[in-house]
Formats: structure tokens, C-alpha cells, sequence
């Protein structure tokens, strides 16, 4: 885990992670070429977009984000192969993607909680990493309604 020296700096980190992954889920939704599928990442992207002004209001002293009751994690993202974004990437394939994704964001910001001393950017991290686990569980939702049905 890398270290940090101010808690601008972690904020920072965390900051361009959100950026990343609001990308992230604009390209996915870019690739799909059923309309309720483009939404589905679109929105995923704005929310994205929302955890980074979290973490930039938090930066300039504006809001403090507390942590919420632990979600439910049906761990069906844990087992499924994870790939990487292709032209013929389906719909199935980009859910996956997305859980994992979203596992590792929760994982991030579990392990920035656990670097850091400060009170409030501890309980920051912790509230941002169950609305990754939430985004997580959707995307578990999601798996289970359209592709475990579907098989």
C-alpha cells in the first residue's frame, strides 16, 4: 500500500480512483448496444462521478461522509473469471468486469481506512467503501437476474 504524507495526498489517491472508474463505466456503456445496458453504466458512472465531489468537498473542509450499516455481499463476483474490456464484449462479460471492479474499490478504500490514524478520514474511507460494496451487490443483483435466469 503506498504511503502518504498528508491526507490531501491519500484524498488525492482516492480522488483519481473515482476518476477512474467514472471512465471506466462510460466506456463499458459506450460498448453496449441495448439502450437499458448503456443506462445501466451510465448511471454507474454518475455515481462514480458523485463519490469524487464526496471526496472533493471533503478535501475543501465542506462534508464529512459517515459510514453506513454493512451491505449484503452475495459473493458471486468472487467466483466468476474476470477479463478485460474487448470489441465484443457482451453483456454478461461487462457485469463481470463491473463486480470486480467494484470489489477492489471496497478493497481500497478498507485498506486507506486501515492506513490511516485520522478519525474522520477513517470513518471517510469506510463510508465510501460500502457504497462500493452497494454498487457491488447490485451488480451481483443484476448477474443473478439477467444471466443466472437466463442459463
Amino acid at each position: 500500500m503506498q504511503q502518504w504524507t498528508s491526507v490531501d495526498e491519500a484524498l488525492d489517491f482516492a480522488i483519481e480512483n473515482e476518476e477512474e472508474a467514472a471512465q471506466f463505466y462510460t466506456n463499458l456503456a459506450g460498448r453496449m448496444e441495448r439502450p437499458w445496458m448503456r443506462e445501466i453504466f451510465t448511471g454507474f458512472a454518475q455515481e462514480e462521478e458523485g463519490h469524487k465531489r464526496k471526496l472533493l468537498d471533503v478535501k475543501a473542509g465542506k462534508r464529512l461522509l459517515t459510514a453506513e450499516a454493512k451491505v449484503l455481499n452475495l459473493k458471486i463476483g468472487d467466483y466468476l473469471v474476470e477479463g478485460k474490456p474487448t470489441k465484443d464484449l457482451d453483456y454478461q462479460q461487462a457485469l463481470i468486469l463491473a463486480m470486480h471492479k467494484e470489489k477492489r474499490a471496497f478493497k481500497m478504500y478498507i485498506d486507506l481506512a486501515a492506513a490511516t490514524e485520522d478519525a474522520s478520514l477513517k470513518e471517510l474511507f469506510m463510508g465510501l467503501a460500502q457504497e462500493e460494496a452497494k454498487h457491488k451487490l447490485r451488480f451481483e443483483i443484476e448477474y443473478d437476474d439477467y444471466v443466472m435466469t437466463e442459463n
